[in-house]
This record gives C-alpha cells, sequence and structure tokens, in this order.
C-alpha cells in the first residue's frame, strides 16, 4: 500500500533547530537550509505550480534539492528526471506521467516540451517566498528508472514511502554531515537527500562531471561523517590519494553486489566508521542493511524482518513486500508492479550457504556457457580477492562451441600499477584464484588488465551484455 505523509518536506524541515549552519553544498555554490525554508528558488511562482504535475528538470543537483523541497506539498505530481535522460525521451515522459509543468535551471531552446503549459525557472539565487499556502497535499513522486524498450519506466513513490525506512528511526543528528556519490534524482540518492533533510544534516552532493579526488577534497573540506556510494564509486575511490582526506563515522555502500574485498578495504582505510551495505532498489525500496562486514547477509534477516518489511526467496529470487514498495509504474499501459501477493521480484538471484545468504547476480545478466549459467559478479568477486586487483568486469565472449565463454577485464591497484607488476604472472595468480575456488566453466578463459572500467551515470558498471 502506497504510504502517504501528512507534513509536507518543507515543513518537516522547518520544525528543525540550528539551520542556519546548516548547508546543501553543490560543486561550487552552498545554500543554508534556513534560506531554503523561508526563501523560493523558483522566483515566488510557487503557488502557479498547486496541484500540478511538474517535471523537475534540471543541470545542476542543488537546484534540483531546492525545487523538491520548495514542491513538495504544493505539487500534485513531482516527476524527477535524472541527469542523462536524453532530451528524445522527455516527450514520453510528459505523456506518461501527465506532466502539465516544467522547473528547470537551463537553456529550453532546444527541447520539446510539447503538452506542459508552463516553464518556470529554478536558481540557486533564492527571492522572497509567497505565503504558505496552507494545508500541503499530497504530492507524488516519480522517479524513472531504465526501461527493457530503451524508454524509461515511471516508478510512483509518496514522501510516505520514500521515507518510511528513515521515520521514526533517524534523531535528530545536526553534528552530522552527509555526503553522497550518487546523484540525488535517482533513488539512492535520493535516499541520502531526505536522511540529511530530515535529519538536519548538512548535505555534499556530487557532480557528474566532478573527478573523485575533486569531490573527496571537498567532502573532507567540510567535514564529512557519513557518506554512501555504490561498491563501484568506492573502489574508484579507494585508488585515488584523495581517499585519505575524509575521516568518515559511517560508510554505507548499496546499488550493487558487495564483495569481501571491498567491504574489507573500506575498513583498512576506514578503521574508526561503521561499514554497512543496504539492499534497495526504487520499486520495492530500501529492505534492509547489513553492518557486520561480511558479504551477503544472515537468514535471520528474512526471518525476523521488521518495520512492515516481508522478505522471501522464491525460485532463487529475492521477493519483497513493505510500506516503502512503490505504488506501481505511471503511464498508458504500464504494468502493475507488485507480483504474487503484492510481492516485488527484484531480478537478485540469492544462495543460502550455511546460516548465511549471498548475492549471485542479476537474473537477467548471467553469460550461458555451454547451457551452463554464470553469474558475472560471483567471478568478480574471486577476482577482486586479489591483493593487487582493485575492481574487475566479468563478460562473454563468444565461443563457436560453447556459445560464450568468460572473460575478465581487471584494473590493478595504485600500488601494482606504479610499480609495474608483471602482468604475466598476474594472469597466472588471478586464474589460479578462481581454479581453486570455481567450477571449471565459470574460470575466466582471458584475463585483460584495462586501466579503467566504465561506470553508468548511476554509478554501477556498465555491462553490455546484460
Amino acid at each position: 500500500m502506497l504510504q502517504t505523509d501528512p507534513q509536507s518536506l518543507r515543513q518537516r524541515l522547518s520544525a528543525s533547530a540550528g539551520l542556519e549552519n546548516r548547508f546543501l553544498h553543490g560543486v561550487d555554490a552552498r545554500v543554508a537550509f534556513a534560506d531554503i525554508v523561508h526563501l523560493s528558488a523558483l522566483g515566488g511562482r510557487t503557488r502557479e505550480l498547486l496541484g500540478r504535475s511538474v517535471l523537475i528538470r534540471t543541470k545542476d543537483q542543488l537546484t534540483a534539492a531546492l525545487a523538491l523541497i520548495e514542491l513538495d506539498g504544493v505539487a500534485g505530481r513531482l516527476v524527477v528526471c535524472p541527469p542523462d535522460l536524453p532530451a528524445t525521451h522527455v516527450p514520453f515522459v510528459i505523456g506518461a506521467a501527465g506532466v502539465d509543468a516544467i522547473v528547470t535551471d537551463g537553456d529550453v531552446s532546444g527541447e520539446s516540451y510539447a503538452g506542459a503549459n508552463s516553464i518556470i525557472p529554478c536558481s540557486r539565487e533564492l527571492v522572497p517566498a509567497e505565503p504558505d499556502h496552507g494545508v500541503p497535499c499530497q504530492t507524488e513522486w516519480i522517479l524513472l528508472t531504465s526501461g527493457t524498450t530503451g524508454l524509461p519506466k515511471l516508478v510512483l513513490h509518496t514522501l510516505g514511502s520514500l521515507t518510511d525506512a528513515i521515520n521514526g528511526r533517524l534523531k535528530p543528528a545536526p553534528r552530522f554531515v552527509w555526503g553522497t556519490f550518487y546523484d540525488i534524482r535517482r533513488y539512492g540518492g535520493l535516499q541520502v537527500f531526505l536522511r540529511a533533510v530530515l535529519g538536519g544534516c548538512s548535505l555534499v552532493l556530487s557532480h557528474a562531471d566532478e573527478p573523485v579526488a575533486d569531490f573527496l577534497d571537498r567532502a573532507g573540506a567540510v567535514g564529512v561523517t557519513h557518506i554512501s556510494g555504490t561498491p563501484s564509486h568506492w573502489r574508484r575511490a579507494l585508488m585515488s590519494p584523495a581517499a585519505s582526506r575524509i575521516e568518515p563515522h559511517y560508510v554505507r555502500l548499496s546499488g550493487e553486489i558487495v564483495d569481501q574485498a571491498i567491504l574489507d578495504r573500506l575498513r583498512i582505510r576506514y578503521p574508526q566508521a561503521t561499514i554497512a551495505h543496504a539492499f534497495a532498489s526504487t520499486e520495492a525500496g530500501v529492505a534492509f542493511e547489513v553492518g557486520d562486514g561480511l558479504e551477503g547477509f544472515p537468514a535471520s534477516v528474512i526471518e525476523g524482518a521488521a518495520g512492515g518489511v516481508e522478505i522471501k526467496v522464491e525460485q532463487g529470487s529475492l521477493r519483497i513486500r513493505s510500506p516503502r514498495t512503490a505504488a506501481g509504474y505511471v503511464g498508458r499501459g504500464a504494468n502493475q508492479l507488485p507480483g504474487s501477493g503484492g510481492f516485488v521480484d527484484t531480478g537478485d538471484v540469492v544462495e543460502r550457504r550455511g546460516s548465511r545468504y549471498y548475492f549471485a547476480g542479476r537474473g537477467d545478466g548471467v553469460i550461458n556457457v555451454g547451457g551452463t549459467k554464470v553469474h558475472p559478479e560471483e567471478v568478480e568477486g574471486v577476482i577482486n580477492r586479489h591483493p593487487q586487483v582493485q575492481m574487475s568486469l566479468v563478460r562473454p565472449r563468444r565461443n563457436p562451441i560453447t556459445g560464450a565463454l568468460v572473460v575478465a577485464d581487471v584494473v590493478l591497484n595504485a600500488e601494482a600499477a606504479a610499480a609495474g607488476a608483471e602482468r604475466t604472472e598476474l594472469q597466472g595468480q588471478i586464474l589460479q584464484l578462481c581454479r581453486e575456488t570455481l567450477p571449471r566453466h565459470k574460470v575466466p578463459a582471458a584475463v585483460h588488465f584495462v586501466s579503467d572500467l566504465a561506470l553508468s551515470p548511476n554509478g554501477k558498471m556498465v555491462r553490455s551484455h546484460a
């Protein structure tokens, strides 16, 4: 059931104390929360958007954040547009979500906004706001996620479903400073944004074009205490000397399978921090967090799920039902989200070994080797254990006999790369590690050393075969 919230985001933020010392930090500017709750980023035109379906399409995360705070409880629907949405997909989103107004911080002359009756500028230069419009409406939040046809899927939430994992569990902590590698216009980043806002904490936002070292420098300069990203974000961060610029108390990973190697390396780099990994998805919401320092999760997570969250494994796939689950997809002909009994099939394959479950990979990402399935993530988890490996990507290579073979692209860590490690010997060591750990058909037929691996805009490794 879709959860609603009796207060708007702005109302809940305004109830926090000490806001004049709490900031949203962008790449080249910052805005105090004390100003956000009293001033307008929309040129004082907020009331024009009362009850309407509004597309937030900004180049800058900071202006997107200002618009989200100002419009929750005002707009009938907020359509949160990720920065990499192709312009050719915008008309589809407008039609599917019934958008009739656009909020933007850029030049709109080259975009097609047919169907939108209003285009309202959003700026970091705040102006006096209009008087409070009164009782907030229950704003629908629409998040975009990848679709199988190339067009995005539009996922329906409310502030209530988005914050259910936070409400009642988050005490005001103004001394915390959050930071995130994620973009807040996607589910993972939005969760961090909401935690910061509802906790009255400052937040350091990243930028897609910003080098990792620059973000870490900024985060360290303002004293980030809590920081989140995907495992791939963190593997890249640990390759940078700037990783030492931050001294977090809490490090959180989500969005990809977390292997033991990245947990151990984060523990070594940040011995003072709690290292946690969480499972969440745009559709299923936040399911659970694991903080015991081990990959996978205890079987007790399923057996003792709390907070209205129900978890089960059916046909090897993790399924979730909770108040955090989205209501469904939006648009003509869109499928209903809940599956059998209201459980969302996440598509993540898990295997139980003893008292613990381990993630094998995505159900739609397997490599077929002679009729036998290979999950790339399982092989990567083994390769990443090698002390000189920073990260790896396992992919298929066509083979006339088996249909496909497994090959691996490997990035060495900074020490190995700087030392000019002997590549042939390293290849042999990595392959031997795989032979000792994996069945024969899962062992890579070849190991290639590369300087970097591409990440998608959501911080996950690009898997072109999936």
